[in-house]
This record gives structure tokens, sequence and C-alpha cells, in this order.
């Protein structure tokens, strides 16, 4: 089958490739020409592991186009996937500028039936107003489609793959039965898609991501409070994940959720259901707990050294998660904003994501070239992002390197005995303070 993907953000590119290895002819639409020269030439504009190969491969496979025209790749396709940036607005909506605009154009360009497919995280009621603009520029049969994503940045490969389900809104049987044969080679293999109507599925994607940030933030205020009466959050993490209702995933605690997705769409889904006359009081502290919980450890850094004014601290870790050079939203900007506000100076370490903090700090801060000559002469050690380097370091050289042998740990990278074992003072999240 032939197909368009308008937008090669992360989204895009991703559901583009995926398309293009299950022997789709996919052509990849953007308004950037530098970015469609570069991706035709075979580089990949984001960090995501095992991503490069399979672009290689569908470009030599000649599966996998890019282009600026989108009128070409109409012609070229039936069906067409929106995969367009929708952020924030001052009220916390979704800018649906960039959707509705495509949507204009496309009405404007098709000349054949086409499937218009929402990928992007669009709030309820979307499809209906695309279906609305593209009505109002052709007389051409065309369906609109809700089919929401479910990629875990570091892990967007595997999550197009093999996704756990796949949802389609959907209120047309031709589309249907063209969304049915897209998906084939996944439910083939017993994956399964679930149809339901557009709002319904608009609504799913909120409804996921902002269930797993409260999750997570439910798991952080626990966290806290072992704190403060002296259980391990971790024992704690255990038992209750080992409940099958509750599971283990998305109840490691730490220094905040951040990212492309989560903060984005709770003040979607917050300020959809203001518009709606709901109040979302759960989805609202979910918000307030998460803003306090990403610079919780910058008053224990404080209280630790006396002051912060002069003093260096060093911070692994720029990338809102591991396995991403994302930082929207990451908890180490906040953390670092708040450090050099109080005096201190920054010296972070993040080979992937150090780039895209550039953009953002420039010379605020200064930038490492590897783990350890960041914590030269520093006065602490701030950890935010939990990198598989990170885990087994040498702290024979920690120790030397630092000032202080102290590690305020924002992803509860290390054992309470590793850390006593070697002499640190060591400060994380929801357990007992070694050294303290």
């Amino acid at each position: 089958m032939k197909i368009t993907i308008v937008g090669t953000g992360y989204v895009g590119l991703v559901t583009g490739t995926t398309l293009a290895e299950l022997g789709n002819e996919v052509y990849c639409v953007d308004v950037d020409q530098e970015k469609v020269r570069l991706m035709t030439e075979g580089t990949v504009p984001i960090y995501e592991p095992n991503l490069e190969e399979m672009f290689l491969r569908n470009i030599q496979a000649q599966r996998l186009f890019f282009t600026t025209d989108l009128q070409m790749a109409l012609k070229q396709s039936e069906v067409v996937f929106l995969a367009l940036p929708t952020p924030p607005g001052e009220d916390g909506s979704a800018d649906l500028t960039y959707v509705l605009g495509v949507a204009e154009q496309i009405g404007s360009l098709m000349d054949s039936y086409k499937i218009v497919v929402n990928k992007s995280t669009v709030p309820v009621g979307t499809a209906d107003k695309v279906r609305s603009v593209i009505a109002g520029k052709t007389n051409i049969e065309f369906d609109v489609v809700s089919n929401p994503e479910f990629l875990r940045e570091g892990f967007a490969v595997e999550d197009s793959m093999n996704p756990a389900r796949i949802v389609v809104g959907c209120g047309s049987e031709r589309a249907r039965s063209i969304m049915s044969e897209i998906y084939r080679p996944f439910t083939n293999t017993g994956i399964p898609i679930i149809f339901m109507d557009e709002k319904s599925s608009e609504l799913t994607k909120y409804a996921a991501n902002s269930f797993l940030a409260v999750k997570i933030t439910f798991m952080n205020e626990i966290a806290n409070y072992c704190e403060m009466v002296g259980a391990d959050v971790d024992m704690v993490r255990l038992g209750m994940g080992s409940d099958d209702r509750i599971g283990h995933r998305f109840l490691f605690p730490g220094i905040g959720y951040g990212g492309s997705c989560f903060p984005k769409d709770v003040k979607a889904l917050i300020e959809s259901g203001h518009q709606s006359g709901f109040d979302f009081q759960i989805l609202k502290a979910t918000e307030k707990v998460n803003k306090v919980q990403k610079t919780i450890l910058v008053d224990e850094i404080e209280k630790f050294l006396g002051t912060l004014q002069g003093k260096k601290i060093a911070v692994w870790g720029l990338a809102f998660k591991a396995n991403t050079d994302d930082i929207r939203e990451a908890s180490s900007l906040d953390n670092i904003r708040m450090l050099l506000d109080r005096g201190a100076s920054v010296t972070a370490y993040d080979l992937v994501a150090e780039s895209n903090v550039r953009k953002i700090l420039g010379d605020q801060i200064s930038y490492a070239p590897s783990m350890y000559e960041a914590i030269e002469n520093a006065d602490a050690l701030l950890i935010a992002t939990e990198w598989p380097e990170f885990k087994n370091p040498n702290f024979g050289i920690m120790a030397q390197r630092l000032k202080n042998k102290a590690i305020f740990d924002g992803r509860n990278m290390f054992s309470l005995d590793l850390a006593r074992q070697h002499g640190f003072y060591y400060n994380s999240i929801g357990r007992t303070t070694v050294g303290g």
C-alpha cells in the first residue's frame, strides 16, 4: 500500500519507518527542505535506539521517501497520516493550528478518495474539526480516522514493531477495512486492534498518559512519606507491584516526570475538561505535586553544603529519561535553573542530549566530555537521568575527583549498601540517607 506521513518529528518518522518496514511505500512530507535533504541522504534527525538501521534499510529498499511536495505525495497515496505537533497553548490546551492547516491543504489538493488519519495526540472532537475543514474545500469523498500512537521514547522501535494494542477510531466501514489491511501484519501475530468511535479513540490516548502520570506521582508521594517515617520505598514498590492489579511498571520513584507527552497531555486534558465544564481535580493535584518533586533535591544539596553560593554542582544526565535526546520538560533543566538562581555553578554531562541543552542554556553552564570530568572539583553530584553508564561507576575515581563524597540521586541508581561500602554521603528518593 502507498501511504503518506505528514510531519517527520518523533512520531511521524518512527511511524513512517515502521510502515515501510511492513512492506508499504511511504512518503514522508515535511516543510523543512534541509531536513528532507538530510533524511533523503540517510541522516536520522532524532536519537532513538535501533531506528537508524531500520531507516536506512527501507531507504535502500526504496520503500521510504522524503519530500516537501504534499501534492505529489497525496497523488501517490490513499491513506494520509497526520503526525503534526500539537503544542500547548497559554491555557494548556492543545494547539491544532498545524493539524487543521494541513487538513485544509489536503482538502484543496486531493483528487480522489483519501483516509486522513490523526496520529497526533489531539483533543476529543478533533476528528470532527478535521472533517469539517476538509469538507469545506472539496466535494470528493474522504474519511477521517483517529489512530493514536503509544510510543515510549527510548523504546519506540520496539513499541512500533510489537505494539501492545492498536486503537482505531473509525465510523466508516470502508476506512475500517483499509486500516485493518494496514495493520494485518500485527493482527496476524495476535496483536489486538480495537475499533471504536473517533472521540473515544482520541480520549484513550489522553487517559492512558494521564493515568501513568498519576501513577508516577503517587509513587513519588509515597517515596517522600517513606523518608519521613523510615520506610524503604524499594520494598514498598516491590510489595505493591506484586499485585497484578497494579503491576511493577511506572512505580519507580524519582524527581518527577517530564518529556513531550505526560506534561503536555495532562495539561491538555485538564483544559479540555475545563472547556466542557468538568474539573479534573486528580490531574491538577498531579501537576502540582510533580512541579515540586522535580527540584526536591536542591534543598537537600543546599542543606548539606550550607550554601549554594559559589559551589560547583555536577549534573549527570540532561535528557528527561534515558535513551533519548529529548529535553522537553526535563527535570535536569528545572534543577539547573534553581541551582544557578541560588548562586551555584553547574557542569553537566550527557553526550546525547548536550547539543539540545546548549540551544537553551548556552554558556550558562559548563559541559563535560565524560562523566568523570564533570565531577572534577565539584562540591556534590546530582544524578538527573538514569543512563545505563551511571549504574556501575568507579567509586574510587569519584572519591578522588569530588571535593565532597556526596551524591544526590534523583533516579535511585545505586543500592544503599554500595554507597555505604564506598563511604559516600548518598541522598536518594524515598530511602534512608546514607552518611547522614
